[in-house]
């Protein structure tokens, strides 16, 4: 990481040099505004600190000078945080306005210059990720694979609302992808230039949650030793995905309503409001209308959390997208590790379509890749996936040691269904007199759905 330090005091300039080469920045100084511009126009720089008051051009006017540019791009596009020993708020609110990351004081300690910049770091490689993510096509719903008809009727529900700023609730068993579905929401509509902020209400300590989400003031709690934005400011003209909302508290639940109805929030410790234009998408794999029920969240935030419900339907009720799951985790991790490994024999996929997959598609993207990695052979065979099935076990008997999967061995109707389905192909191979093309469409399958089916069944 690359770093320009702006300050018209030369021991300012030294202290942070060495402070800054021994964590491992590249650091290059200036003693002015004057002399950055001239710097810019020879190097880049992946962050900027700057002093605010300087002789001559001062830290706003630097600001101002990289925003306006040449041929209407911005002199450079490094994260800038400015610093100053007499500074005020206002002075710091403006020179966020004009483009500055944070804002530090002098005099400031070394651990909070170094976690100035980690931060910072954290929302380059944020931004990266989201710009690799519209690079890859991420829009339009182009990471999530389906040949089921019913997905493919809740991905064109999707993109009919992408474009709207109401909240959706999606749920469904963990590893169904609800991540996906809520970046699909995002990068699908008008918000897509915007960042993608997700956060895991389950997986961030309570007494730090309301900090990370709503931000804090310098001096609203002991560590507080300066003011931080939260994740609702970083989402600005967004969207934040909260996952897992049902962990959130009953207290942080009467905020994030009040976020809702109001479109502010307030920074821990802070006595103004700031106003909030990013879209809420929440998920859980909670039954959230009976944790109102027990009286673990509010019935006034599930409704309006769940304007626009999405739910996703296991894999196990979806047998029909096993086969093209496989393979694209297969061509995935194949080329990821370099492996000759070009699909599933007969058996494996027999033995995938016969299991429960309580885990769902990650529960089959990391067998797969686990399979991959050990394989030799140019296929993957029953025997890549030798522990396979145990978990979707019951109670032992033959007909439930696939769990709830799609096995014929059983009485159950989810069973029983493939063999109806069985029927069903052999019946349109029969009545278009083997051509699979026309089959698929009498079947409303796609054809390479169909070529997996009649590989997989033996037919």
């Amino acid at each position: 990481m690359k770093i320009l330090v702006i300050d018209d005091e030369e021991s300012m300039r030294h202290m942070l040099s060495v402070i800054l080469k021994k964590e491992g920045y590249d650091t290059v100084v200036c003693e002015g505004a004057e002399s950055a511009l001239k710097v810019f126009e020879k190097e880049d720089f992946d962050f900027v600190l700057s002093d605010i008051r300087m002789p001559g051009l001062d830290g706003p006017g630097l600001l101002k000078k990289i925003k306006k540019g040449r041929r209407g791009r911005p002199l450079t596009s490094a994260t800038i945080i400015m610093m100053s020993a007499y500074g005020t708020m206002d002075v710091a609110l403006e020179c966020m306005k004009l483009g500055a990351y944070d804002y530090i004081s002098k005099p400031f300690k070394v651990e909070e210059i170094i976690f100035t910049l980690k931060k910072a770091e954290e929302r380059e490689k944020l931004k990266r990720e989201n710009e690799r993510l519209k690079e890859e096509r991420a829009v339009d719903t182009g990471e999530i694979y389906t040949e089921d008809k019913s997905m493919l009727e809740m991905l064109e529900f999707v993109r009919k609302v992408s474009d709207y700023d109401t909240t959706v609730l999606v749920t469904g068993e963990t590893g169904t992808g609800k991540e996906l579905i809520a970046r699909a929401l995002h990068f699908s509509g008008k918000r897509a230039k915007g960042p993608f902020v997700a956060v895991n209400c389950g997986a961030i300590p309570e007494n730090l949650l309301e900090s990370e989400l709503f931000g804090h003031v310098k001096g609203a709690f002991t560590d507080a030793v300066r003011s931080k934005v939260g994740l609702f400011e970083e989402a600005q003209g967004g969207t934040i995905f909260l996952d897992e909302i049902g962990e959130l508290p009953l207290e942080l639940q009467v905020k994030l309503l009040r976020v809702l109805q109001e479109g502010e929030i307030r920074r821990l410790g802070d006595t103004l409001d700031v106003k909030i234009d990013a879209r809420v998408v929440a998920a859980t794999v909670r039954d959230l209308e009976a944790e109102v029920s027990k009286g673990n969240f509010r019935e006034d935030l599930f409704y309006r959390l769940n304007i626009i419900p999405i739910a996703i339907a296991p894999l196990r009720d979806r047998c029909s997208d096993i086969p093209g799951l496989a393979k694209l985790f297969i061509d995935r991790y194949a080329l990821k590790y370099s492996k000759g490994i070009e699909g599933l024999s007969d058996k494996a996929l027999n033995k995938l379509l016969s299991y429960g997959w309580p885990g769902n598609v990650r529960e089959l993207e990391n067998l797969i890749e686990r399979a991959v990695i050990l394989e030799d052979s140019d296929i993957l065979s029953s025997d890549s996936f030798p522990a396979f099935g145990i978990r979707g076990a019951k109670n032992g008997t033959k007909g439930e040691a696939a769990g709830d999967g799609c096995d014929l061995d059983t009485i159950s109707i989810k069973k029983g269904s493939i063999a109806l389905e069985k029927r069903l192909i052999v019946k349109a191979m029969e009545i278009t007199k083997g051509n699979k093309t026309r089959a698929a469409e009498l079947l409303e399958i796609s054809h390479r759905a169909l070529l997996y089916k009649i590989k997989g069944y033996n037919l």
